[in-house]
């Protein structure tokens, strides 16, 4: 068995560590585990420019940002937050909690474009965050807001992420049935799938510690905060 080819997967994690170009990374470890395979040059490059031709969704796009752009230019964001200030006992932890469980349980299902960056992250769940990261702890300032952010983005992949390898009918399950038929292990996308529910519920238990350290990091920086103020 040929184990040169599972360094694509070192040069993804090295890469992504040094924050290297996303783009640059993904195509790099390609192009290597693809010649480490034994391909030649060619072939890789007509592999990766045949997957991309076969999984454009450009048309799509082009439909979704103008109606999010729409939506967003007459107050879907200002709505959301109106909705979670107004909403009791609503926390930024909480909430993306509920998330990230909704995320999983959607994609395990085969669901997994009912959310995403552009049309719910953005315009729904980020700005529902931050109000209520600012109902409970007051005003944020840039970087707090942007973790705010940034996290509302990371439960969404998370979630993406981790649930719809249970979904058995997702090309990944599939690709993964793929290569250990070729070498010589016959398994089901069912048995595949079921063992990615393991995976799927400690995901599901990190990243939801990880919402709730940056609830306590925000709560305790203004209990040092007003402490200070009233010294």
């Amino acid at each position: 068995m040929n184990y040169w080819p599972l360094l694509g997967i070192a040069l993804v994690v090295i890469g992504f560590a040094l924050r290297f170009n996303p783009l640059v990374v993904v195509v790099g470890a390609a192009l290597a585990t693809g010649i480490l395979a034994g391909l030649d040059l060619v072939a890789v490059i007509e592999a990766l420019g045949r997957a991309f031709n076969d999984n454009r969704y450009i048309s799509v796009t082009w439909i979704i940002l103008p109606v999010i752009g729409l939506l967003e230019r007459y107050g879907l964001q200002q709505r959301a937050r109106a909705v979670i200030a107004n909403l009791r006992g609503a926390t930024m932890g909480k909430l993306l909690t509920v998330y990230l469980l909704f995320r999983q349980v959607t994609a395990a299902i085969g669901m997994k474009d009912i959310g995403g960056h552009p049309q719910a992250v953005r315009p729904l769940v980020a700005p529902m965050a931050e109000a209520a990261a600012e109902k409970t702890h007051g005003d944020l300032d840039e970087s707090e807001r942007q973790q705010v952010l940034a996290m509302s983005a990371a439960t969404d992949n998370v979630g993406l992420f981790f649930g719809e390898d249970i979904f058995f009918a997702i090309a990944s399950i599939l690709l993964i049935q793929g290569v250990f038929e070729s070498y010589g292990y016959p398994l089901t996308p069912l048995e595949l799938s079921v063992w990615a529910i393991p995976t799927a519920i400690c995901a599901f238990c990190i990243h939801g510690w990880r919402i709730n350290a940056l609830e306590s990091r925000l709560a305790r920086v203004r209990r040092t905060a007003s402490g200070e103020g009233a010294a």
